[in-house]
């Protein structure tokens, strides 16, 4: 399969497209073809293995092996089967396979992956009578299947793994910025043309180091792929070894050359010690720690490195810059990726932090080329005109890249409405939202004093202009009340200014109007979330408090998560699993910090099973169960998949009598194996739900997705209560889609 004319696709964050096909070009690529995610292309198997080891922006390589029309599934699996695997998985090889794209028949992704495993193992075993074993991470063979309607194309996964883990990150964390949208950054802003001159780098805020890892690699032509340890080819039966063994020692020698010459200085520096010494583990792993200057260092402190050589006889970043006018070399080039929501969700601090920056480049990096990547409203707030702004994606998170010149010409006012908000609160639209408060919580207080809830909803956007969910929370350890206001992400048509505006008057009006001393007060923007985002950490306080539901105690967390650690429109869906629970087999899967097992147990169950991807969340159940005196060993918790136990477990001999499903809309995270589409994928997930459930069984399945609709199918194999309207809580009645809810068992 060495010979040119392989097909080939290349995948790649959204926004990079374009970076993705230069670099394939440059690896010998022909008959390059841009995508919105990706670029198809074709070539020699050469092609896709330099594309494998010197890609620094795509996420996977993948070589066609076959294209058929499949109408069904039956069509499906009988195209996977004329496909010759014994040519590309030899005896004794591990296999996994995955499904992507929309098939008018296959209408989830496990299933779809399920139909290619079947195909494949059946064909070796008629060819070889053998099977191979199935292996999610690292196999040998990795098999691709992507359906775009009855069109079917299989490919291999030649990377094996996501081409951004490049082998230098230590522990198990997902970084704020993954390392190929950081190298597309890079590469916008011109770097290996600047670095050649020795143009000087500097990320005032490089937390674990990426873009100065990145950087540095690129100085020294350090191919990204060396430092990667396992890829998809290497157990492929059609894998070229001497091939691949001259391309990595050509790669090699280039390093060594770049590690010699002349080097442009690379410097970076943060505030917090621990993300330095994270930093130089890192570049240590990569490789290049002797390249890179890292320091302790505020950003109010940061100051201009020095170049290597002088940069007025540098070429431009790149031939766009040429067409902005009277623009000389830059003096040097500065990357960063300023906590925009992801790892500080408080917008406030952002801001004021967007601001420190643009005020420290203002003062110390005159002629400077910068280049930010944020969240696509706290550009203004640097008081700097880009000359260039880019749409990327980190992962699932939409960005925005800022080019930027520093001098007078780019210099413009910042956002208003910074330190404080007390002058807002006379408003006519602060009085307006107060007054509607107040009318909610003469409402609901007498409510929550008969019902015993101590934690609820007192606005939900009643106001539309005043998008914001505000909770109480009433603690008992210590006794204090709090609130968490979470702000709806505006729509961009609505002007920022407006946006801060009505978020001031809210803030004013808060303590007026709830007697909650603004320290109490912890504000989060929501927004719809992806992949691993619904629960991900935002900051470390590592601030529990304790409240009470239903007679529980549970630690909640209003600093550290988007989520707080109790969804409270499932109160009444916990207090139904606790009546149905006595002396049964309780499974919760996606089962977040465990509130539903504290109420399971509560309720006498017999055992319990909690599985969770997240180790920090299965840990903060066991302390929510703890806490309640509840701990016992018959209480099981589960780090794992649940996609991937709920397989595994099928196969075994465990039985529940009570299964509560509640996964998340949806996810990609790097932790699964997969992505998970609830609405696509809930009709596989009941299945598998019901294949553990013991004879009278039950499952109580609930979701959070707006636009939910049950499939057809679920009634011809399901009895189906839908209790959506019965255990949606008096505080949640203005939004009767904030949750779906259902009892079934499976029909005999």
């Amino acid at each position: 399969m060495s010979a040119p004319g392989l097909r080939f696709l290349a995948s790649a964050p959204r926004g990079c497209a374009d970076l993705l096909a230069a670099e394939l070009v440059s690896c010998g690529a022909t008959g390059v073809r841009e995508r919105a995610t990706g670029v198809a292309f074709e070539g020699s198997l050469e092609a896709g293995y330099r594309a494998c080891l010197w890609s620094r922006v795509a996420n996977r390589v993948f070589l066609e092996l076959a294209r058929f029309e499949a109408a069904d599934a039956a069509a499906f699996y009988t195209g996977v089967r004329r496909v010759d695997w014994t040519a590309h998985l030899a005896p004794g090889a591990t296999l996994a396979c995955e499904f992507s794209g929309r098939h008018p028949a296959i209408t989830h992704s496990h299933f779809g992956a399920l139909k290619v495993k079947d195909g494949i193992v059946d064909t070796l075993r008629e060819a070889t009578g053998a099977r191979p074993d199935i292996a999610p991470e690292r196999p040998d063979v990795r098999v691709h299947a992507h359906a775009q309607g009855p069109h079917i194309t299989l490919s291999l996964d030649l990377s094996g793994d996501s081409l951004h883990r490049r082998g230098y990150r230590g522990g198990t964390g997902e970084a704020p910025l993954k390392e190929n949208v950081a190298a597309g950054v890079l590469l916008r802003a011109g770097w290996p043309q600047l670095a050649l001159r020795g143009v000087p780098f500097l990320d005032p805020m490089c937390g674990s180091g990426t873009f100065c890892i990145e950087a540095a690699l690129m100085a020294t032509d350090h191919a990204p792929g060396l430092l990667r340890s396992y890829f998809g080819f290497s157990g492929w039966r059609g894998h070229d070894a001497a091939l691949w063994t001259r391309l990595v020692g050509e790669a090699r020698q280039r390093a060594a050359a770049g590690a010699s010459g002349r080097i442009a200085p690379v410097h970076g520096s943060d505030c917090d010690a621990r993300a330095i010494r994270a930093a130089q583990e890192n570049a240590g792993r990569a490789g290049v720690k002797p390249c890179i200057a890292f320091e302790v260092r505020s950003l109010d402190d940061a100051v201009a490195p020095a170049a290597a050589q002088d940069p007025a006889t540098a070429a431009p970043a790149d031939p766009a810059d040429r067409a902005d006018p009277a623009r000389a070399p830059p003096a040097g080039l500065l990357c960063t990726n300023p906590p925009y929501g992801v790892r500080l969700e408080d917008r406030e601090a952002a801001r004021a932090l967007h601001r420190e920056l643009g005020q420290v480049l203002r003062a110390h990096f005159a002629q400077w080329s910068v280049a930010i990547i944020t969240a696509p409203e706290l550009g203004m707030e640097l008081g700097l005109r880009a000359w260039r702004t880019h749409a990327m994606w980190n992962g699932a998170l939409e960005c925005r890249l800022l080019r930027i010149r520093v001098d007078a010409a780019s210099e413009r006012s910042p956002g208003t409405l910074g330190k404080g908000t007390a002058h807002l609160k006379d408003t006519a639209g602060a009085q307006m939202f107060s007054n509607r408060l107040g009318k909610n919580i003469k409402r609901l207080r007498g409510w929550a004093q008969r019902e015993q809830v101590s934690c609820y909803r007192l606005y939900d956007a009643d106001m539309p202009e005043y998008a914001f969910a505000i909770d109480l929370y009433q603690t008992v350890e210590p006794q204090e009340s709090w609130l968490y206001v979470q702000e709806y992400a505006a729509p961009a048509q609505i002007e920022a200014e407006a946006v801060r505006r009505r978020r001031g008057e809210v803030l004013a009006s808060l303590p007026g109007a709830t007697g909650v001393a603004p320290e109490r007060i912890r504000l989060r923007t929501r927004k719809r979330m992806r992949g691993s985002d619904q629960y991900d950490r935002r900051d470390e306080q590592r601030e529990f408090l304790v409240v009470a539901e239903g007679g529980l105690k549970f630690r909640v967390n209003l600093e550290d998560y988007l989520d707080t650690g109790l969804f409270l429109d499932h109160r009444l869906t916990r207090a139904r699993l606790r009546a149905a629970s006595a002396g049964k087999r309780f499974l919760n899967l996606f089962g977040y910090t465990g509130s539903a097992t504290v109420y399971a147990a509560a309720g006498g169950a017999r055992s319990s099973a909690t599985v969770d991807m997240s180790r920090p969340y299965l840990a903060w159940a066991q302390r929510n169960l703890a806490l309640n005196g509840l701990a016992d060993p018959q209480h099981e918790f589960i780090q794992a998949d649940c996609i991937a136990w709920l397989e595994e477990a099928g196969q075994g001999a465990a039985r529940y009598d009570l299964v509560f499903l509640d996964p998340p809309t949806f996810s990609n995270s790097a932790r699964m194996s997969g992505v998970l589409d609830t609405q696509r994928d809930h009709p596989a997930l009941l299945d598998a739900c019901a294949r553990l459930l013991a004879p009278d069984g039950l499952i109580v399945f609930s979701t959070n997705a707006q636009r939910f609709r049950l499939a057809d199918e679920i009634g011809t194999r399901f009895q189906v209560t839908d209790l959506s309207a019965a255990t949606l809580p008096q505080d949640f009645a203005r939004n009767p889609r904030i949750h779906r809810c259902y009892e079934l068992r499976p029909r005999v």
